[in-house]
């Protein structure tokens, strides 16, 4: 796995994980702590088609500002998950299953699914559809309407769960090729049938990022001012299913 951050943000080894930290600024430049397993690959290499993820997770604070989580994903907009540190690839649609925070600034949903607070969330898109032609022609003059054409074509499920995350809890997310299922301490939070198309790849990360497509058509996205923030993690597992 290939650990990456911005300057002076930093991932440290601890005795049984890792602690992604990154530090305090204000809203004018990106600051993130990354660790995944498909830096440097092209998106029809990344490792997984299946995997079970397990770790035990706190963060700093309750209200992180930017988004933080764990998962796998397909890295659709072609650099790392926020603006750094990656090969270009083209973007595409998004493929994904994660334990996703994202602060009240984000709206990352096509439809009317949780898109705020600590989320259990699936994406799975094709990699082309006819549509994105219309949808990219409207773009310019009706981001509603480009809203709802792509959510016709990405499939998406989610689920606020009401978890103390500044706390220890053990995580885990089974990833099949029917089914996605969220646990948190060996509790059943949230299953779905949305599962996102192979290949992906591993994704643990912290930053300042926000990026929204509200349901009005409003299209946001930058960085924010925050503290200190950081994520630690412990007793790491990955099990190709």
């Amino acid at each position: 796995m290939k650990a990456r951050t911005t300057p002076n943000a930093s991932i440290d080894k601890t005795e049984n994980g890792y602690l992604l930290k990154i530090p305090a600024g204000d809203a004018s430049s990106y600051r993130f702590a990354q660790i995944d397993d498909y830096f440097g690959l092209a998106r029809k290499r990344f490792p997984h088609h299946s995997l079970t993820l397990s770790l035990r997770a706190r963060v700093s604070s309750l209200s992180l500002p930017g988004t933080w989580g764990f998962g796998v994903w397909n890295d659709p907009f072609g650099i790392s998950l926020g603006f750094g540190g990656n090969r270009f690839r083209l973007p595409t649609l998004p493929n994904a299953a994660w334990f996703f925070g994202a602060s009240k600034e984000n709206y990352l949903s096509f439809g009317d699914k949780p898109a705020q607070g600590f989320l259990a969330q699936s994406f799975r898109a094709p990699k082309f559809h006819p549509s994105l032609i219309p949808a990219g022609l409207a773009l310019p003059f009706s981001a509603k309407t480009t809203r709802r054409m792509l959510g016709k074509v990405i499939a998406e499920d989610a689920s606020a769960l009401s978890v103390n995350v500044a706390q220890w809890h053990r995580y885990r997310l089974e990833w099949s090729p029917k089914r996605v299922v969220w646990d948190v301490d060996d509790v059943r939070m949230f299953e779905s049938a949305v599962s996102p198309n192979p290949p992906l790849g591993l994704v643990i990360w912290i930053d300042n990022q926000f990026a929204a497509f509200t349901p009005k058509g409003k299209i946001s996205f930058g960085v924010l001012e925050g503290k200190e923030e950081w994520l630690e993690i412990e007793d790491l597992a990955l099990d190709e299913n």
